[in-house]
């Protein structure tokens, strides 16, 4: 609507009636409430915990805790190298949008704790050769993320090169609500790049 014959469309309230007014405010400034109808209508995971293999050799071990051996509890040994595979799961977090790192840690040893708000995944990446030593000897890492999007949600991913052969060589453990899409784009990246074990 128009009074000169130009393509500018004018707010109504310079020729329209109270209700064209009320339409063009809500259109153009929606509610609240609009807004948490519609992210509730997102499909989202709630406190997420999956498991899953890498598509690697496996080779059975014996343990070396003698408690194990005495209940018959064999260990599995994967072939693949954590340092590489951690870089993998890190540039998996930053493309699903995981924005900080809080805290790495190898064999139970924290290698890096930095969990201000405000702590950049991408640059952990760059700074994760600085740990390699330590990285490369062990045989458990633990990462745990920071998403902060539509809601805040921490991640756990502990990665097992050795372990019970009931158990995952991949642990996730997502508390709080995290998108559907998000989950799919992290586990489709650690599929292309690594490639995970179909049971």
């Amino acid at each position: 609507m128009s009074r000169y014959d130009s393509n500018f469309r004018e707010p109504p309230w310079v020729m329209g009636s109270p209700n064209e007014v009320m339409n063009w405010m809500d259109a153009s400034h929606p509610s609240e409430k609009d807004k948490r109808e519609h992210k509730k209508k997102q499909d989202f995971l709630n406190d997420l915990h999956i498991r899953f293999d890498f598509n690697v050799k496996r080779t059975e071990i014996k343990s070396p805790n003698f408690i194990r051996r005495l209940f018959g509890i064999k260990m599995i040994m994967e072939d693949f190298e954590l340092l590489p595979t951690s870089e993998l799961i890190l540039r998996g977090l930053a493309k699903a949008k995981f924005r900080n790192t809080a805290k790495i840690v190898v064999d139970g040893r924290i290698l890096y704790e930095h969990p201000e708000k405000k702590s950049d995944l991408r640059r952990t990446i760059d700074d994760i050769s600085e740990f390699s030593a330590e990285i490369n000897k062990g045989n458990t890492l633990e990462i745990t993320a920071i998403l902060s999007d539509v809601e805040k949600s921490i991640a756990r991913i502990r990665i097992k090169k050795i372990h019970n052969k009931k158990e995952h060589s991949i642990d996730i453990l997502v508390k709080g609500n995290i998108r559907k899409d998000t989950y799919h784009t992290f586990v489709n990246y650690l599929n292309e790049k690594i490639g995970l074990k179909d049971d």
